[in-house]
């Protein structure tokens, strides 16, 4: 993969990690496993079904949801690979909808709304998570109902999860317990200068002999071609199977401090430097204790939503109705 291509994609994950931590807990909200009855096989999905849309499939408090409303729901869960969703698949998103209905139903009843502030964050959030490559910014209603009423489960979830925390001994204990998820691996860390030519990267590791990372760095800011010029070539902290492995095998049997020979690529001709060398060692329980903390307390919210949503569904007057479906639904079993 192209070095740029794997910078753009850790930049892009880091800006969807808010918007998926808080939707995390909504749509894993049972662990479910599938047992589709042997008449399923091969029957016909008919999504776009006029005949069907105005079908009811849920009743929740009074309030009627058609194969229309569901159709709209997928629409905006998967956009347009709704030709390559499996009856399976389409099941479990049909649970999911039954789900978000009746805690949409919970926070109307307990008077949770959305200021216009909080509107226009989600909206901007949800903006720069999806925008392209390009730059191409997604065209996106802050008032769209859909927008609106995900908004207000995932408020209601978040007011209903804010009593819930995790202890030090909670941390303590998982880390006496899971030592061996904090065992890192030898790492280094590298910078390179990358030249479009064999003839100027020669030139240029000429220039580098018995050369401080001063030099190095001033050298890389001027010649360099690669995305990190500017920051004296420096790429980051890797560990094995993180580059490519022409590149890698160099760049491990480096020495603190020492340039590589010049390497060919397909991405053109690099120098790299062997900055520093991180041995293998086990986190410190301190250096472990925020990753430990957010996993637990990931693993109580879910648990609490599971069940917050059982009490909800056996305290609330709902039906599905899975046989007017506009496929044939699979039914699952809960864990």
């Amino acid at each position: 993969m192209n070095l740029k291509k794997m910078r753009s994609l850790k930049e892009k994950r880091s800006r969807l990690i808010p918007l998926l931590a808080a939707l995390s807990v909504l749509f894993s909200l049972y662990c479910r496993r599938q047992n589709p009855p042997p008449s399923a096989e091969g029957a016909a999905i008919r999504l776009d079904d006029q005949e069907k849309q105005a079908e009811t499939i849920l009743e929740v408090e009074g309030t009627t949801y058609t194969n229309g409303d569901f159709f709209k729901y997928l629409k905006n869960s998967v956009g347009n690979s709704l030709d390559s969703l499996t009856a399976a698949a389409l099941s479990r998103l049909f649970d999911e909808f039954v789900d978000e209905k009746i805690l949409l139903k919970k926070a109307q009843d307990e008077g949770v709304s959305l200021s216009d502030e909080e509107k226009s964050a989600c909206l901007a959030r949800l903006k720069n998570a999806l925008r392209t490559d390009t730059g191409e910014e997604p065209a996106l209603d802050s008032d769209a109902p859909a927008l609106v009423e995900n908004l207000l489960v995932e408020k209601y979830l978040s007011l209903f999860l804010t009593s819930l925390a995790v202890d030090d001994k909670e941390v303590a204990d998982y880390y006496e317990q899971h030592k061996g998820e904090f065992l890192q691996p030898e790492r280094v860390q590298v910078s390179q200068i990358l030249l479009a030519s064999e003839g100027l990267a020669s030139d240029v590791l000429n220039k580098l002999k018995n050369a401080s990372e001063e030099e190095f760095r001033k050298i890389a800011k001027v010649q360099s071609a690669g995305p990190e010029a500017s920051k004296g070539g420096v790429m980051g902290v890797f560990k094995a199977g993180q580059l490519p492995v022409e590149l890698e095998k160099v760049i491990f049997s480096l020495k603190e401090g020492e340039f590589s020979r010049v390497v060919e690529s397909t991405y053109g001709y690099h120098i790299f430097r062997l900055d520093k060398k991180l041995e293998a060692h086990l986190l410190t329980p301190e250096e472990a204790a925020p990753s430990i903390r957010t996993k637990l307390l990931e693993q109580k919210s879910k648990d609490a939503v599971s069940a917050h949503l059982e009490t909800a569904r056996r305290s609330m007057t709902w039906k599905s109705y899975p046989g007017n479906l506009a496929f044939p639904y699979q039914r699952i079993e809960y864990e």
